[in-house]
Protein backbone atom coordinates (compact mmCIF):
# COMPACT_ATOMS: atom_id res chain seq x y z
CA UNK A 1 0.00 0.00 0.00
CA UNK A 2 2.91 2.35 0.69
CA UNK A 3 4.19 1.89 -2.86
CA UNK A 4 0.75 2.54 -4.34
CA UNK A 5 0.34 5.71 -2.27
CA UNK A 6 3.81 6.89 -3.30
CA UNK A 7 2.97 6.34 -6.99
CA UNK A 8 -0.29 8.23 -6.58
CA UNK A 9 1.47 11.17 -4.93
CA UNK A 10 4.19 11.13 -7.58
CA UNK A 11 1.59 11.00 -10.35
CA UNK A 12 -0.34 13.90 -8.83
CA UNK A 13 2.82 16.03 -8.53
CA UNK A 14 3.98 15.24 -12.07
CA UNK A 15 0.57 15.67 -13.67
CA UNK A 16 0.68 19.46 -13.77
CA UNK A 17 4.23 19.55 -15.08
CA UNK A 18 3.44 16.88 -17.65
CA UNK A 19 0.42 18.79 -18.95
CA UNK A 20 2.52 21.97 -19.12
CA UNK A 21 5.23 20.07 -21.01
CA UNK A 22 2.64 18.96 -23.56
CA UNK A 23 0.80 22.27 -23.87
CA UNK A 24 3.90 24.41 -24.56
CA UNK A 25 4.96 22.57 -27.76
CA UNK A 26 1.37 22.63 -29.03
CA UNK A 27 1.23 26.40 -28.47
CA UNK A 28 4.53 26.84 -30.37
CA UNK A 29 3.23 24.65 -33.20
CA UNK A 30 0.00 26.63 -33.49
CA UNK A 31 2.03 29.86 -33.60
CA UNK A 32 4.28 28.39 -36.32
CA UNK A 33 1.25 27.32 -38.36
CA UNK A 34 -0.25 30.78 -38.02
CA UNK A 35 3.00 32.41 -39.17
CA UNK A 36 3.28 30.10 -42.16
CA UNK A 37 6.37 28.42 -43.62
CA UNK A 38 9.58 30.33 -44.17
CA UNK A 39 10.03 31.57 -47.71
CA UNK A 40 13.34 32.10 -49.47
CA UNK A 41 12.09 34.16 -52.41
CA UNK A 42 9.97 37.29 -52.06
CA UNK A 43 9.67 39.94 -54.81
CA UNK A 44 11.48 43.14 -53.89
CA UNK A 45 13.47 41.56 -51.05
CA UNK A 46 16.43 39.29 -50.38
CA UNK A 47 16.43 35.69 -51.65
CA UNK A 48 18.92 32.87 -51.79
CA UNK A 49 19.52 29.30 -52.82
CA UNK A 50 21.57 26.92 -50.69
CA UNK A 51 23.14 23.50 -50.92
CA UNK A 52 24.52 21.46 -48.03
CA UNK A 53 26.95 18.71 -49.01
CA UNK A 54 25.69 19.11 -52.56
CA UNK A 55 22.00 18.64 -51.69
CA UNK A 56 19.70 21.61 -52.45
CA UNK A 57 17.82 22.62 -49.30
CA UNK A 58 14.80 23.96 -51.20
CA UNK A 59 14.02 20.51 -52.65
CA UNK A 60 14.66 18.48 -49.49
CA UNK A 61 11.94 16.15 -48.20
CA UNK A 62 11.50 13.04 -46.06
CA UNK A 63 12.37 10.94 -49.10
CA UNK A 64 15.36 13.12 -50.05
CA UNK A 65 16.62 14.85 -46.88
CA UNK A 66 19.76 16.89 -46.39
CA UNK A 67 22.23 14.55 -44.66
CA UNK A 68 24.21 15.95 -41.73
CA UNK A 69 27.19 13.93 -40.49
CA UNK A 70 28.75 14.85 -37.15
CA UNK A 71 32.08 13.20 -38.02
CA UNK A 72 32.40 14.79 -41.46
CA UNK A 73 33.03 18.32 -42.63
CA UNK A 74 29.85 19.97 -43.88
CA UNK A 75 30.11 22.16 -46.98
CA UNK A 76 27.54 24.96 -47.37
CA UNK A 77 27.14 26.90 -50.62
CA UNK A 78 25.00 30.03 -50.95
CA UNK A 79 23.87 32.25 -53.82
CA UNK A 80 22.25 35.39 -52.44
CA UNK A 81 20.21 37.74 -54.65
CA UNK A 82 19.51 41.26 -53.44
CA UNK A 83 16.38 42.81 -55.00
CA UNK A 84 16.19 45.68 -52.52
CA UNK A 85 17.21 49.29 -53.18
CA UNK A 86 20.33 49.15 -51.01
CA UNK A 87 23.17 46.82 -50.27
CA UNK A 88 22.74 44.11 -47.67
CA UNK A 89 25.36 42.82 -45.25
CA UNK A 90 25.04 39.18 -44.18
CA UNK A 91 26.85 38.83 -40.87
CA UNK A 92 26.24 35.11 -40.21
CA UNK A 93 24.47 31.99 -41.43
CA UNK A 94 22.43 29.89 -39.03
CA UNK A 95 21.51 26.23 -39.53
CA UNK A 96 19.09 24.80 -36.96
CA UNK A 97 16.64 21.97 -36.35
CA UNK A 98 13.38 22.27 -34.40
CA UNK A 99 10.82 19.65 -33.31
CA UNK A 100 7.52 20.37 -31.47
CA UNK A 101 8.58 23.98 -31.14
CA UNK A 102 11.87 23.14 -29.40
CA UNK A 103 15.34 23.71 -30.89
CA UNK A 104 17.56 20.62 -30.75
CA UNK A 105 20.57 21.87 -32.72
CA UNK A 106 21.79 25.23 -33.96
CA UNK A 107 25.05 26.30 -35.65
CA UNK A 108 26.11 29.87 -36.48
CA UNK A 109 28.93 30.72 -38.89
CA UNK A 110 30.27 34.22 -39.44
CA UNK A 111 30.52 35.07 -43.15
CA UNK A 112 30.54 38.92 -43.48
CA UNK A 113 29.01 38.76 -46.94
CA UNK A 114 28.16 42.04 -48.68
CA UNK A 115 25.52 41.83 -51.42
CA UNK A 116 25.09 45.00 -53.54
CA UNK A 117 21.63 46.01 -54.67
CA UNK A 118 20.25 44.25 -57.76
CA UNK A 119 23.11 41.76 -57.63
CA UNK A 120 23.76 38.09 -56.81
CA UNK A 121 26.74 36.98 -54.73
CA UNK A 122 27.96 33.46 -54.08
CA UNK A 123 29.70 32.00 -51.04
CA UNK A 124 30.93 28.59 -49.86
CA UNK A 125 32.26 27.62 -46.45
CA UNK A 126 32.94 24.54 -44.32
CA UNK A 127 30.99 23.96 -41.13
CA UNK A 128 32.17 21.86 -38.19
CA UNK A 129 29.24 19.81 -36.77
CA UNK A 130 31.16 17.46 -34.49
CA UNK A 131 28.87 18.26 -31.53
CA UNK A 132 25.78 17.26 -33.52
CA UNK A 133 26.10 13.62 -32.42
CA UNK A 134 25.04 14.49 -28.88
CA UNK A 135 22.24 16.85 -29.93
CA UNK A 136 19.91 15.02 -32.31
CA UNK A 137 19.31 11.99 -34.51
CA UNK A 138 16.86 10.96 -37.21
CA UNK A 139 14.68 13.10 -39.46
CA UNK A 140 14.57 16.65 -38.13
CA UNK A 141 12.77 19.61 -39.73
CA UNK A 142 15.31 22.41 -40.00
CA UNK A 143 15.99 25.79 -41.53
CA UNK A 144 18.84 27.89 -42.85
CA UNK A 145 18.77 31.62 -42.05
CA UNK A 146 20.78 34.63 -43.16
CA UNK A 147 21.43 36.99 -40.23
CA UNK A 148 22.29 40.69 -40.31
CA UNK A 149 24.63 42.53 -37.96
CA UNK A 150 21.90 42.69 -35.30
CA UNK A 151 21.35 38.92 -35.38
CA UNK A 152 17.94 39.23 -37.10
CA UNK A 153 17.00 36.89 -39.93
CA UNK A 154 16.74 38.78 -43.22
CA UNK A 155 15.97 35.61 -45.23
CA UNK A 156 15.26 31.99 -44.34
CA UNK A 157 14.48 28.69 -45.96
CA UNK A 158 12.92 25.52 -44.55
CA UNK A 159 14.46 22.09 -45.14
CA UNK A 160 14.34 18.48 -44.00
CA UNK A 161 17.52 17.09 -42.46
CA UNK A 162 18.58 13.58 -41.56
CA UNK A 163 21.02 13.72 -38.69
CA UNK A 164 23.37 10.77 -38.40
CA UNK A 165 23.66 11.26 -34.65
CA UNK A 166 23.26 9.04 -31.60
CA UNK A 167 20.14 7.80 -29.83
CA UNK A 168 21.86 8.85 -26.60
CA UNK A 169 21.49 12.51 -27.55
CA UNK A 170 19.41 15.40 -26.28
CA UNK A 171 16.73 14.48 -28.82
CA UNK A 172 16.74 10.78 -27.87
CA UNK A 173 16.75 11.50 -24.13
CA UNK A 174 13.90 13.97 -24.54
CA UNK A 175 11.86 11.28 -26.25
CA UNK A 176 12.75 8.85 -23.44
CA UNK A 177 11.62 11.41 -20.85
CA UNK A 178 8.27 11.77 -22.67
CA UNK A 179 7.92 7.96 -22.62
CA UNK A 180 8.61 7.71 -18.86
CA UNK A 181 6.20 10.54 -18.03
CA UNK A 182 3.55 8.96 -20.23
CA UNK A 183 3.91 5.61 -18.45
CA UNK A 184 3.63 7.32 -15.07
CA UNK A 185 0.53 9.19 -16.25
CA UNK A 186 -1.09 5.93 -17.42
CA UNK A 187 -0.27 4.20 -14.12
CA UNK A 188 -1.67 7.19 -12.22
CA UNK A 189 -4.96 6.97 -14.12
CA UNK A 190 -5.24 3.19 -13.70
CA UNK A 191 -4.59 3.38 -9.94
CA UNK A 192 -7.09 6.21 -9.58
CA UNK A 193 -9.70 4.07 -11.35
CA UNK A 194 -8.92 1.01 -9.20
CA UNK A 195 -9.23 3.06 -6.00
CA UNK A 196 -12.34 4.97 -7.15
CA UNK A 197 -10.46 8.28 -7.06
CA UNK A 198 -11.48 9.50 -10.51
CA UNK A 199 -13.57 12.71 -10.68
CA UNK A 200 -17.33 12.35 -10.63
CA UNK A 201 -17.68 14.88 -13.46
CA UNK A 202 -17.40 13.31 -16.93
CA UNK A 203 -15.59 16.32 -18.43
CA UNK A 204 -12.94 16.21 -15.71
CA UNK A 205 -12.47 12.48 -16.24
CA UNK A 206 -12.02 13.13 -19.95
CA UNK A 207 -9.37 15.76 -19.24
CA UNK A 208 -7.65 13.34 -16.85
CA UNK A 209 -7.38 10.78 -19.67
CA UNK A 210 -6.32 13.36 -22.26
CA UNK A 211 -2.80 13.83 -20.82
CA UNK A 212 -1.73 10.19 -21.37
CA UNK A 213 -3.29 10.35 -24.85
CA UNK A 214 -1.14 13.32 -25.88
CA UNK A 215 1.89 11.60 -24.36
CA UNK A 216 1.32 8.45 -26.40
CA UNK A 217 0.99 10.56 -29.54
CA UNK A 218 4.28 12.37 -28.86
CA UNK A 219 6.07 9.09 -28.09
CA UNK A 220 4.92 7.83 -31.49
CA UNK A 221 6.11 11.05 -33.15
CA UNK A 222 9.60 10.94 -31.60
CA UNK A 223 10.00 7.21 -32.24
CA UNK A 224 9.11 7.48 -35.94
CA UNK A 225 11.38 10.50 -36.30
CA UNK A 226 14.35 8.76 -34.67
CA UNK A 227 13.74 5.71 -36.89
CA UNK A 228 13.73 8.03 -39.96
CA UNK A 229 10.17 6.98 -40.90
CA UNK A 230 8.76 10.50 -41.13
CA UNK A 231 9.54 14.15 -40.44
CA UNK A 232 7.77 15.64 -37.39
CA UNK A 233 6.76 19.00 -38.84
CA UNK A 234 3.92 20.93 -37.26
CA UNK A 235 1.64 19.73 -40.06
CA UNK A 236 2.30 16.08 -39.16
CA UNK A 237 2.92 15.73 -35.42
CA UNK A 238 0.21 18.13 -34.28
CA UNK A 239 -2.66 16.15 -35.88
CA UNK A 240 -1.29 12.95 -34.32
CA UNK A 241 -1.23 14.50 -30.86
CA UNK A 242 -4.73 15.95 -31.32
CA UNK A 243 -6.17 12.61 -32.52
CA UNK A 244 -4.75 10.69 -29.55
CA UNK A 245 -5.88 13.43 -27.15
CA UNK A 246 -9.42 13.35 -28.54
CA UNK A 247 -9.58 9.54 -28.46
CA UNK A 248 -8.47 9.32 -24.83
CA UNK A 249 -10.78 12.18 -23.84
CA UNK A 250 -13.71 10.21 -25.24
CA UNK A 251 -12.55 7.09 -23.33
CA UNK A 252 -12.41 9.07 -20.08
CA UNK A 253 -15.73 10.77 -20.75
CA UNK A 254 -17.48 7.43 -21.35
CA UNK A 255 -15.78 5.62 -18.46
CA UNK A 256 -18.07 4.49 -15.60
CA UNK A 257 -18.76 7.01 -12.86
CA UNK A 258 -16.82 5.94 -9.74
CA UNK A 259 -18.69 5.19 -6.52
CA UNK A 260 -18.44 7.82 -3.83
CA UNK A 261 -18.14 7.08 -0.09
CA UNK A 262 -21.92 7.18 0.49
CA UNK A 263 -22.53 4.60 -2.24
CA UNK A 264 -19.85 2.33 -0.76
CA UNK A 265 -21.42 2.69 2.73
CA UNK A 266 -24.83 1.75 1.32
CA UNK A 267 -23.32 -1.34 -0.32
CA UNK A 268 -21.73 -2.31 2.99
CA UNK A 269 -25.06 -1.83 4.81
CA UNK A 270 -26.82 -4.05 2.28
CA UNK A 271 -24.22 -6.75 2.82
CA UNK A 272 -24.70 -6.47 6.58
CA UNK A 273 -28.49 -6.73 6.20
CA UNK A 274 -28.11 -9.87 4.11
CA UNK A 275 -25.89 -11.37 6.81
CA UNK A 276 -28.39 -10.48 9.57
CA UNK A 277 -31.31 -12.02 7.67
CA UNK A 278 -29.68 -15.47 7.45
CA UNK A 279 -30.06 -18.35 9.89
CA UNK A 280 -28.34 -18.10 13.26
CA UNK A 281 -26.44 -21.08 14.60
CA UNK A 282 -26.47 -21.49 18.39
CA UNK A 283 -23.49 -23.25 19.92
CA UNK A 284 -23.29 -25.05 23.24
CA UNK A 285 -19.86 -25.84 24.67
CA UNK A 286 -18.35 -24.92 21.29
CA UNK A 287 -20.61 -27.29 19.34
CA UNK A 288 -23.75 -26.50 17.34
CA UNK A 289 -26.93 -26.90 19.30
CA UNK A 290 -28.13 -29.60 16.90
CA UNK A 291 -25.02 -31.63 17.72
CA UNK A 292 -25.38 -31.24 21.50
CA UNK A 293 -26.73 -34.48 23.09
CA UNK A 294 -30.13 -34.07 24.67
CA UNK A 295 -30.48 -34.41 28.43
CA UNK A 296 -31.75 -37.87 29.53
CA UNK A 297 -35.49 -38.09 30.18
CA UNK A 298 -36.66 -38.44 33.86
CA UNK A 299 -39.51 -40.89 34.64
CA UNK A 300 -42.34 -39.85 36.98
CA UNK A 301 -44.57 -41.97 39.24
CA UNK A 302 -47.34 -39.60 40.16
CA UNK A 303 -45.53 -36.46 41.12
CA UNK A 304 -42.48 -38.27 42.41
CA UNK A 305 -39.47 -38.49 40.05
CA UNK A 306 -37.92 -41.88 39.65
CA UNK A 307 -34.10 -41.86 39.54
CA UNK A 308 -32.53 -43.28 36.38
CA UNK A 309 -31.28 -46.85 36.48
CA UNK A 310 -27.62 -47.39 37.24
CA UNK A 311 -25.38 -46.95 34.22
CA UNK A 312 -21.75 -46.30 33.35
CA UNK A 313 -22.16 -42.64 34.30
CA UNK A 314 -24.37 -43.23 37.37
CA UNK A 315 -22.44 -45.92 39.31
CA UNK A 316 -21.67 -45.01 42.90
CA UNK A 317 -18.09 -44.20 43.65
Amino acid sequence: MGTVAMILRLGASLRRGFVLLLVVPIAFALAALAAGPAQATTPGSLSFTATINGAPTAHSSSAAPVHLYPKRSTTVSLHVTNRTSRRVVIEAVNISGDVVGLSFFSFDTSVDLVVPRDATTGLSFALNMSSLSGQATGLIPGSIKLLNVNGDAVASQSMVTQVRGSLVSVYGLFGLAILILTILAIVDVLLAMARHRMPQNRWRRGLRFMGPGIGIGLVLVFSMSALTLWTPTAHTWLPVAVIFAAAFFVIGYLSPTPLDDEDEDEDDDEDDDEDEGGPVMIKVDGRPASATPAAPATALIGNTPVPPPPGPGNLPS
